[in-house]
């Protein structure tokens, strides 16, 4: 059975025992198969459990909605776990920049950030809620999102723990989401927003194919501060 074309998809795996395994798939050769488990033959990895290839009675790719696991080619983007509220926290809630632009951080607090992950995890329930942790070898880099679901549009916002910025996550992550709310959730706009001094911001949305549609002048109030806000859209391509 030729494994390695279902790599990186979602599939729902039978083994011969009965027993039901539905996920991301990630393909192992034989060879590393060989020289980390010992095994003969390659197979397939759902989340921390290995399927040997004679053991699968049948495998399909499945089409799946809502915060489903992504990846790239060296980071994932999975969903909040009731745990990541501690590390979200020490990255993220402690650094003064998450709300130079925003005026607010969803993890300013340890109990703040718990609520927060808790809010998450909860609107998993809701298939046009996304929700996503960028992680690398179990490591939280940022967090990536899209909400407010309404007449066929939806807004998306992210953030990059500041040890990992300049390196081109956002890019690369923003654009793995855009492809997936238009190609697979069928959602023809997606929408984000940024003050006008918020040149890394710009960068990124532009980078990962937003146009800019609108300009609000002294749009955005921040404390005391007013800014320029900017408004970009990404638009599924149609045929």
């Amino acid at each position: 059975m030729n494994l390695s074309k279902y790599n990186g998809k979602h599939v729902r795996i039978t083994d011969k025992w009965g027993e039901t395994f539905v996920g991301l798939a990630e393909y192992g050769n034989y060879n590393f198969l060989e020289c980390e488990y010992g095994g003969e033959e390659d197979g397939i990895f759902i989340e921390d459990v290995l399927i040997y290839n004679s053991q699968i009675e049948t495998i399909e790719e499945i089409e799946v909605h809502g915060t489903v696991e992504l990846w790239m080619d060296h980071m994932s983007l999975r969903r909040y776990r009731p745990e990541d509220a501690d590390d979200l926290y020490k990255y993220l809630g402690t650094d003064p920049a998450m709300q130079v632009y925003s005026g607010w951080n969803p993890y300013a607090t340890l109990e703040l950030a718990q609520e927060t992950v808790r809010g998450f995890i909860d609107g998993y329930k809701d298939e046009h809620v996304y929700s996503w942790i960028m992680d690398i070898d179990d490591v939280i880099v940022g967090t990536i999102g899209a909400y407010d679901y309404k007449d066929d549009q939806i807004e998306v916002g992210f953030s990059v723990v500041k040890g990992w910025q300049g390196r081109g996550l956002a890019t690369e992550t923003l654009k793995k989401v855009l492809e997936y709310l238009t190609e697979n959730e069928g959602i023809p706009c997606v929408t984000a927003w940024c003050a006008a001094e918020n040149i890394g911001s710009q960068k990124v949305l532009e980078k990962a194919g937003m146009k800019l549609v609108r300009t609000e002048k002294d749009g955005l109030e921040v404390g005391d501060r007013v800014y320029d806000k900017l408004t970009y859209a990404y638009r599924a391509e149609t045929e």
